[in-house]
């Protein structure tokens, strides 16, 4: 009996068609960093098909993906170094160049190579200045060896449909790049809320995997990732009774805990609140006593469960991956992203 991680392949197909049905005329280009995002690269296999591209931070991110498809692979981080960009090209990597610094490596190529130029809207994390980007145009023009297939830029506030920065940061971008025939800007959520931003490609992450992007839960995307693991123990306590390392919740009465297999050494969020729910049986139980490395205690005193029985974590419509985030002063990135490797990963319909 251990954790368990399953992903569901029928979900994942359903939010790529959400991508699809609110960006019809714009290509994929699927984020599948960080593992996919803490899915494994391997088993995301609807969205490796059935994107236009398939989006990495690295070159060892590159590397993996290299090996189980044939896709265009989008290099985020670009590089900085002859040896990177070599590498690059033996992956057939795009390559997005979003500092000046980058420009003379690429600019050095001895093969053809396809790149991205990212510009700076606002965000101030990666990007040329709209100067730098003239510049850089005026600098690659006149190598046959670089073919510049998109421009792009990113979102600062897109989560918060209503910021003024999403306005100003598209207008700033449409207006650097009118010329250019492809852009791209819409993450996933500017893909749900923004048409405007939509152009030639879009750049899905979250929404792939069924976590909504807003503060507001969306449930026309579907979980795609479910944890889960066993109760390993049953007991009822007394009054008085306390749970857990350092005795921060105590029994006001008679109360019957289950003790489950999973801990923040699995990945689960060292600090979920009191409270934060658990689903036994197609119920919602609540959390009691911190999280310790290998167990957390639940009040199961209205339910009826037996050692054995699996416990859902996060990961359906009922018990949603954004609510323990909530509930742990986390973001649903972070908990998606820090699954350990005891966890077993299996592929579900």
């Amino acid at each position: 009996m251990c954790t368990i991680i399953s992903i569901s392949q029928s979900a994942l197909k359903h939010n790529l068609l959400v991508v699809k049905k609110n960006a019809p005329n714009s290509k994929i280009v699927s984020m599948v960093k960080a593992n996919a995002y803490g899915h494994q690269i391997n088993l995301i296999n609807p969205i490796i098909n059935h994107s236009d591209l398939l989006a990495v931070s690295e070159i060892s991110e590159a590397k993996k993906l290299r090996k189980i498809t044939k896709k265009p692979i989008l290099l985020l981080s670009g590089v900085i170094e002859d040896q990177e960009l070599q590498q690059a090209i033996k992956l057939n990597c795009q390559i997005v160049v979003h500092d000046k610094t980058q420009i003379t490596t690429i600019n050095n190529t001895k093969q053809p190579i396809n790149i991205w130029i990212k510009i700076n809207t606002g965000m101030h994390r990666l990007g040329l200045s709209t100067h730098e980007y003239f510049d850089c145009i005026k600098l690659l023009a006149n190598n046959p060896l670089i073919n510049t297939q998109c421009v792009m830029s990113h979102f600062a506030c897109a989560d918060e449909i209503n910021h003024p920065m999403n306005q100003s940061q598209l207008f700033e971008f449409k207006k650097s790049t009118y010329h250019t025939t492809k852009r791209s800007m819409a993450n996933s959520a500017a893909i749900l809320s923004n048409p405007a931003s939509h152009f030639d490609y879009v750049r899905p992450g979250i929404m792939l995997y069924g976590v909504s992007p807003f503060e507001i839960i969306n449930n026309n995307l579907k979980p795609v990732m479910q944890l889960s693991a066993p109760i390993m123990s049953i007991k009822t306590i007394q009054t008085g009774d306390s749970v857990g390392y350092g005795a921060t919740w105590i029994a006001k009465e008679s109360t019957t805990i289950a003790t489950i297999g999973i801990g923040y050494g699995d990945g689960y969020p060292r600090h979920a609140k009191n409270g934060t729910p658990v689903l036994i049986n197609n119920n919602l139980c609540p959390l009691i006593g911190r999280v310790s490395m290998d167990l957390i205690c639940v009040d199961i005193s209205n339910v009826k469960a037996s050692v054995g029985d699996n416990v859902i974590l996060w990961g359906t419509q009922k018990l949603r991956i954004e609510t323990i985030a909530k509930h742990s002063d986390t973001i649903a990135y972070e908990l998606l992203t820090g699954i350990s490797s005891r966890v077993a990963f299996i592929s579900t319909i």
